[in-house]
């Protein structure tokens, strides 16, 4: 139970120290716009947090704005500003209209007018008017979803796809500026592949995007075929950028709420990016390796791991993660893993991620349950429910990838607890 709570209140200090409120009044305050009228645009799973402190700051200076977010994360209404709750992974009906709405509202500016456009993860699907059918777009989605293409594969086809992504969003405000506030998800924080960079001009080619269709043998229409080949924006001269948060960002608050529990934490990387099943096993073997330790440590990965689907059950990467952590720390003197999404959601389920620790697995299998199974089932979250490894935080308001954290309690080492290596 220590360490459960070890978990809850290293989860709560790090979500506190990239909440997007802060950045986004830091990136405005101060901030001197043309004479002209400010619009503003938000999309992302953080888009109505940042679209609430934004609209604060502005005040009188705003004139409209659209947000679209996902589902459950609009909480409350915010002057001048329309909200709308879409699809996310796979965009639908509502993404569609939420983004007709903002682009109806940034049509036929004129340049003395400007555009501020809040990003963040997840606006790729959630910010989408696409150049082909909505059921093929969500069809392609889903297929890269399930083949286990990462974040950067999947923008490089869907931006093309897209008549807002690459770079296009901005060349419809023009000639208005559009000044960017973008909350990064995506690991090196590379602005035209967050959210599939609808404000920044492409760097990726068609080349890129036909090789990542024959790479996973997607199947896709004649049409859609033509868009791959088309290029994309690769020069815009109507927008200033600036980057407010990432998963850095997050792995230094983790660090330090673990250094402030008496833990000697150490940040292995803020570039995870492998399958979230040997991400757990990996921290599981950091686990074995350290187990003669006198002083509590904590080993931090951030970053964004793949899920490949071979079954049909509930879960999501975070959670998979975890449970893959829990064969190898099984019977482990006081080790835990836990790893979370910091928008709050893991996958298509109502958990942020999950926790497990030495006792989880002879726990799950006094039930029945075998992890080689539940993961070949992705299957994850049935099984952490029963076995009370769920992590709920509700919608968070940000979004920064994930944090997965193997904690090693050793007595009261407190005073033990020293610089957080590596974190520097």
């Amino acid at each position: 139970m220590d360490l459960k709570k070890d978990a809850d209140r290293i989860i709560k200090a790090a979500l506190r120290k990239v909440m997007p409120d802060e950045a986004v009044a830091q990136a405005l305050t101060g901030k001197c716009f043309h004479e002209g009228s400010v619009y503003l645009v938000a999309a992302g799973k953080a888009a109505w947090q940042m679209a609430k402190t934004a609209a604060a700051i502005l005040g009188d200076r705003l004139q409209a704005g659209v947000c679209v977010t996902k589902y459950e994360h609009v909480k409350g209404d915010i002057p001048k500003v329309q909200c709308f709750e879409a699809g996310h992974p796979v965009p639908d009906d509502n993404s569609f209209r939420g983004t007709q709405a903002a682009l109806d509202l940034v049509s036929d500016l004129k340049g003395e007018d400007t555009v501020i456009f809040l990003l963040s993860g997840g606006g790729s699907a959630l910010f989408e008017k696409p150049l082909i059918p909505g059921q093929e777009l969500s069809h392609i989605t889903e297929q890269l979803l399930a083949c286990g293409a990462d974040i950067t594969e999947m923008n490089i086809i869907r931006k093309r796809l897209s008549a807002v992504k690459g770079g296009r969003f901005a060349e419809i405000c023009a000639p208005a500026r559009v000044y960017s506030i973008v909350l990064s998800d995506i690991l090196g924080n590379p602005l035209d592949m967050i959210a599939s960079g609808p404000a920044y001009p492409d760097s990726s080619t068609c080349e890129q995007a036909l090789a990542v269709a024959e790479k996973y043998r997607l199947r896709i229409s004649g049409q859609a075929m033509e868009l791959l080949r088309e290029e994309t924006p690769k020069e815009l001269d109507n927008v200033e950028t600036v980057i407010t948060g990432s998963v850095r960002n997050l792995c230094l608050a983790a660090a330090e709420a673990c250094k402030e529990l008496g833990y000697h934490p150490m940040i292995l990387t803020d570039r995870l990016c492998c399958e979230a099943r040997e991400a757990g096993s990996f921290l599981a073997s950091i686990a074995g390796t350290h187990q003669d330790s006198q002083q509590s440590l904590a080993f931090l990965a951030g970053g964004e791991t793949i899920v490949h689907l071979t079954g049909a059950g509930k879960g999501g990467r975070n959670q998979e993660l975890a449970l893959a952590a829990a064969e190898g720390i099984s019977g482990l003197k006081d080790t835990a893993v836990f790893s979370i999404g910091s928008d709050g959601t893991d996958g298509p389920t109502d958990a942020a991620g999950g926790y497990c620790d030495g006792c989880t697995k002879e726990r799950l299998r006094f039930m029945g349950i075998e992890i080689y199974q539940v993961l070949q089932d992705n299957n994850a979250y049935m099984a952490l429910e029963e076995a009370g490894g769920l992590i709920k935080t509700g919608a968070t308001g940000t979004n920064v990838n994930d944090v997965a954290v193997l904690l090693i309690k050793r007595g009261c080492s407190r005073c033990q607890a020293g610089t957080a290596y590596g974190s520097q």
